[in-house]
């Protein structure tokens, strides 16, 4: 967990940058955005360190097994298809309506 603004002037700290991707087509309900971090320090009693670990010499080793973090991904990315297939459907019932009751 990093502390991003001032608590007072809500402010960005110093090497700290962040910044909205904006909506994504067909997938409004998560909101994207990025942040960048210049000489910032973390401590390491901060981090969130569930499948991962850092040692105190700085070296990093993933813990537990790649694939499980590769299917929560592609759990999202199977999501993000599914619903593009709903809306696909929406949008052709919404033509087709149009269609009959147009004269």
């Amino acid at each position: 967990m990093v502390q991003l603004r001032d608590v007072a002037t809500f402010k960005h700290l110093p090497g700290i940058k962040t910044g909205d991707l904006g909506p994504k087509i067909g997938y409004q309900v998560k909101d994207n955005g990025w942040a960048a971090f210049d000489k910032v320090r973390i401590p390491r009693t901060d981090m969130l360190m569930g499948f991962c670990s850092l040692s105190k010499e700085g070296e990093f080793s993933i813990d537990g097994d790649l694939r499980v973090l590769y299917t929560s991904m592609m759990i999202i990315r199977n999501y993000i298809t599914n619903m593009c297939g709903h809306q696909g459907f929406l949008s052709i019932q919404l033509g087709l309506r149009y269609a009959i009751c147009r004269r």
